[in-house]
């Protein structure tokens, strides 16, 4: 085990901090080889197969050009469930989890649930898994992203009903739905610079950015038009850039929802908003 943690740091030392190198270590040495995590731990004595040997080593190159370890394993745990990743959509974040538990401890069980920008599907299938009375349906705007999506229902055993739709063109209709949630694009161009190599040459562009001049652009749009498509009472939650919490705090209210909340994730950060439709 030691040799082959040795190896992993020779190959990855120049490319990642020690911290990365430390973290990609355990997952390639459990997840991807399946060593078990007392082996992995006590560094105890593990002989690998050819085989496994050749999946490290195609392991190791990609990471040197910045590959996201996800897509390598193909998959993304989100919620206890796991969910299928590629370059369609983006990598289920810890925050958003944090997300799908608010939205979970405030439901009666018994909503009619919209997701927009869903993305890998990971909001919509995990509350469609911890809410089973609930209705639950996702939009995006990629034909590609709801493939992904589509398929992580059928894996985790959910009945989510996705449908391709562009929020910015939506007419909306009075669906009297009782929760619309979103996770948009909400990075700014000029935010590119300080971004790692593998989200920015890896992860969906649609789905990261919004203009410069316009940060606000989706929350604006979706919390617009939400005030036709939620009933009276229903909520409104949005994960958000942590630059612009007071910001989407206010856009809301001088729309006329009430009940505001603004929360942090696990790392300070402003991440996190709900509001109440009258």
């Amino acid at each position: 085990m030691k040799g082959i943690l040795q190896q992993i740091r020779t190959r990855l030392g120049s490319y990642y901090t020690t911290s990365e190198v430390t973290a990609l270590s355990r997952i390639l040495a459990t997840e991807l080889l399946g060593v078990k995590e007392s082996i992995y731990f006590l560094k105890d004595p593990v002989t690998l197969t050819h085989e496994q040997q050749q999946l490290l080593d195609k392991a190791l190159e990609r990471l040197q050009t910045y590959t996201p370890i996800q897509h390598i394993l193909g998959y993304e745990s989100f919620c206890g469930l796991q969910f299928k990743v590629n370059s369609n959509v983006l990598i289920p974040r810890p925050e958003t989890q944090e997300l799908v538990t608010w939205i979970e401890s405030e439901a009666t069980g018994k909503e009619r649930i919209l997701d927009i920008g869903t993305g890998s599907g990971c909001i919509a299938v995990s509350l469609a898994k911890r809410l089973p009375h609930c209705t639950v349906e996702a939009w995006d705007i990629s034909s590609e992203a709801l493939s992904v999506a589509q398929e992580n229902s059928r894996i985790n055993e959910t009945q989510v009903k996705f449908e391709q739709r562009d929020i910015l063109a939506y007419s909306p209709t009075n669906e009297q739905l009782d929760i619309i949630v979103s996770n948009p694009p909400y990075i700014r161009e000029i935010e590119k610079e300080s971004m790692e190599a593998n989200v920015l040459q890896w992860e969906p562009h649609t789905a990261l950015f919004v203009p410069d001049n316009d940060p606000l652009l989706f929350y604006r749009t979706i919390a617009q038009k939400a005030l036709t498509m939620l009933s009276p009472g229903g909520r409104l939650y949005f994960e958000i850039n942590r630059a612009y919490g007071k910001e989407t705090c206010q856009m809301l209210a001088e729309l006329g929802y009430s009940n505001i909340e603004l929360r942090k994730d696990f790392a300070d950060n402003d991440r996190m908003v709900r509001a109440e439709r009258d």
